[in-house]
């Protein structure tokens, strides 16, 4: 049952990473462009702060 589980987030992962760019493809690009410009401590603040929100939100499903 956990590798099913497994699997299933990571099909969610990729159908969440896809609807940004299939709703709107400008805006995702002007992401990547304000992204690329941020610098790598401001990146990685934001980095941790989606996976902890992420951490939070699974453990009050779970």
């Amino acid at each position: 049952m956990m590798w099913q589980d497994l699997w299933a987030a990571l099909a969610l992962v990729l159908v969440i990473e896809g609807l940004l760019p299939f709703i709107s493809p400008s805006g995702m690009r002007s992401a990547w462009q304000q992204m690329t410009q941020m610098d790598d401590k401001t990146l990685r603040l934001t980095g941790l702060v989606s996976m902890i929100a992420g951490l939070v939100v699974l453990g009050l499903v779970r």
